[in-house]
Order: C-alpha cells, then structure tokens, then sequence
C-alpha cells in the first residue's frame, strides 16, 4: 500500500512533464495515465468513480471477512488476500482522491500493441487474486481427498 502510493507520487511528480521515459526500449516504458474508469479503462458513465468505490468498499469487507473465516495458520490465503485488499486500498484511496483518476504509469508492449498502463497496485491485486484462486484449488482437493478417504 505504501509502495503503490509513493510510485503515485512519484508519477505525478516527474512524468507530468513529459510523455513517457524509457526504461527497456519500446518495450517497457514509464507513461503518466488517469484511469477514471476501472480495470482495463472500463467506464460506466458520470457516476463510474461512485459506482467502483462501492463496489471497491464491498470487496474490501468480502476479503476481511474471508481472512477471518480462513483456516488457522493458512499463511498462503492470508497473504492473498492482503495483496488484493491492499491493491484495492490504494486504488480506492487513489481513485475517491482525484476526479482524473487513479493514476497508472507502467506501460509494457511493442508498437501498437500495448498491454493497459498499470500501477504496484494492480499488481498486488493480479498476483493476490491467482494466489487466492491456488489457495482455494489446494483447499477444494484436500476436502476432496479427505471425503474420499471418509468413504472408504
């Protein structure tokens, strides 16, 4: 949450004056967007912003209410779900702050082909959400297994 906020800050600061600095050629390049929308620039009209604080708000108290309900000592899930809940903190946090936007500024592709520029905070929500999905598959096979074993 601290990470995301300050390479924010930081995109502000320095990539306002300019249209991108390169980091890895075309490839990888540091590129100042506002992303009023949602991921992937999805937008939903003039109450998008208000739409996707809700929405954010309410799957903050889902992931608390999974980390409560979630095995003892299940380190694995715990740390899923604190990178979705952190990523989604900071984007909320961004996203009521500004009218433009949350601001994104890594942007990876070649040419016109571009992958949508992301933020620290898209990334720990990325990772935390396949993180979760492995969490709740291992979850889903030792129940499996132990109800196999049970029949037996």
């Amino acid at each position: 949450l601290v990470l995301d906020a300050l390479t924010k800050l930081v995109a502000e600061a320095y990539l306002l004056r300019t249209t991108g600095v390169s980091v890895a050629g075309e490839w990888f390049q540091l590129r100042l967007v506002y992303n009023p929308g949602a991921a992937f620039g999805l937008h939903l009209g003039p109450y998008s912003r208000w739409i996707f604080l809700a929405l954010a708000l309410g799957a903050i108290v889902l992931l608390a209410r999974m980390s409560a309900t979630a095995a003892a000592g299940d380190r694995f899930r715990q740390l899923a779900l604190g990178l979705v809940a952190d990523g989604r903190a900071g984007n909320l946090g961004e996203g009521a702050r500004s009218q433009r936007g949350v601001v994104r500024g890594l942007d990876f592709g070649i040419g016109s082909l571009r992958w949508p520029t992301f933020n620290v905070a898209d990334i720990a929500v990325s990772c935390g959400a396949v993180a979760l999905a492995i969490s709740l598959w291992i979850e889903d096979s030792r129940q499996a297994r132990h109800e196999a074993a049970s029949a037996r």
